[in-house]
């Protein structure tokens, strides 16, 4: 009996100090490894799994330069499968932590294609559409010379159509439920918009969802 205790403790034991060995091989790995597996993750889809092995880079090599790498390419792989909230969790990330250098500049690139790309139909995320038109405004003020300043000013003008609509749909909208004077502001910032005189072809909203945004 005092030899089958004696055996089960040395086994208890033993399965401890593996499992810590095996928690040590696990957690304790240079920055190299976890960016190697986050690149291999990405590569077989498994962005669920690239988000955890992000999170144990992070925490244990906060001063690696392969976080920033990390950061961007996570963002990117988010973008691709149009999963633009975790894409923006990670630009925010990178421009808290490089926003004061020239390296911001990608990311907040990047953040204003992000929310760009988010927009699939019109008269959605309206507070969404307003913040990125100023983010497009700050972009082109703070890097003029940018390479990315084409591109910006394109998907500024875009934006400013889509907010343009939007406010000539909110003003209908409170014609119709009979809140004159909140249209009347709507329907004053319509036609003192700058936009107000272009040749613009509506947006065609389908006839299922014209249902609910009437």
């Amino acid at each position: 009996m005092k030899m089958a205790k004696i055996l089960i403790s040395v086994l208890i034991i033993s399965i401890f100090f593996g499992c810590a060995d095996k928690n040590k091989d696990i957690y304790h790995k240079p920055a190299l490894y976890w960016y190697g597996e986050i690149i291999k993750e990405i590569k077989n889809f498994d962005l669920e799994e690239a988000d955890n092995l992000y999170t144990s880079l992070s925490s244990e090599h906060v001063a690696s330069p392969l976080l920033s790498e990390a950061m961007i390419i996570l963002a990117q792989a988010h973008m691709k499968e149009e999963e633009y909230l975790l894409a923006n969790f990670y630009l925010d990330e990178y421009i808290k932590r490089f926003g004061t250098t020239q390296k911001s500049e990608y990311a907040r690139f990047m953040k204003i294609k992000a929310n760009f790309e988010s927009f699939p139909n019109p008269n959605r995320n309206q507070q969404l559409l307003l913040d990125t038109v100023k983010n497009t405004q700050e972009f082109i003020h703070k890097y003029p010379n940018s390479q990315y300043r084409p591109m910006v000013e394109t998907m500024f003008v875009r934006l400013k159509l889509g907010e343009y609509f939007m406010i000539k749909n909110i003003a209908d909208l409170y014609a119709r439920i009979d809140k004159p004077e909140a249209a009347k502001i709507y329907q004053e910032k319509f036609d003192n918009s700058s936009l107000k005189n272009a040749k613009m072809i509506k947006p065609n909203i389908p006839w299922y969802r014209a249902w609910f945004e009437k």
